[in-house]
């Protein structure tokens, strides 16, 4: 007696069906978890190849950014170095005209300008000069204190500008380097 015969007649040719469609399954679900596994192994070759890339990728960026990091750092102590420099000659510019103007002050110093002995022609030079003479002995007036003052101010406007505009130029070669 076989397996067959104990399936009644009108079952058995859905058993036959079932027995083969199990089969049929079993072989698809057989191959579906094999290429299921070698997608997978693909996949995670190709997961591993695209995380070596991004470290590479973001080691490359790492070091970029030292090394921008490092030519920040030294042009900023370019820069401190160079504000330092510009700092100290305008506070040496400053004490200077301090100086002056407390000189002016004290009337210890005063500022003279040249006058011309003869009103109606203009300044006579000599033709022939000596040595060390600089003003051909010409008349000197002196200036009030306050206009000396004025014009001392004015002059130190003028060095503070040409000093700042010195460190400006110093930034910009600085920064264009």
């Amino acid at each position: 007696m076989s397996i067959l015969d104990l399936i009644p007649a009108p079952v058995r040719p859905w058993a036959v069906a079932l027995v083969l469609l199990s089969i049929a399954g079993a072989g698809a679900a057989g191959s579906w978890v094999i290429q299921d596994w070698r997608y997978g192994n693909a996949l995670a070759e190709q997961a591993r190849q695209s995380a070596d890339l991004a470290r590479t990728a973001a080691e490359a960026t790492v070091g970029a950014l030292v090394i921008e990091q490092d030519k920040r750092l030294a042009l900023e102590q370019r820069l401190k170095d160079n504000d330092e420099s510009h700092y100290r000659k305008f506070s040496d510019a400053q004490r200077a005209q301090q100086r002056l103007s407390d000189r002016f002050a004290t009337a210890d110093v005063r500022l003279s300008v040249l006058i011309c002995a003869d009103s109606a022609g203009g300044c006579s030079v000599p033709a022939a000069t000596g040595a060390g003479i600089l003003d051909h002995a010409a008349v000197r007036a002196r200036l009030d204190p306050a206009h000396a003052q004025r014009i001392i101010g004015i002059t130190d406007i003028g060095d503070r500008g040409l000093i700042a505009l010195q460190a400006c130029q110093a930034y910009v070669r600085d920064v264009t380097r």
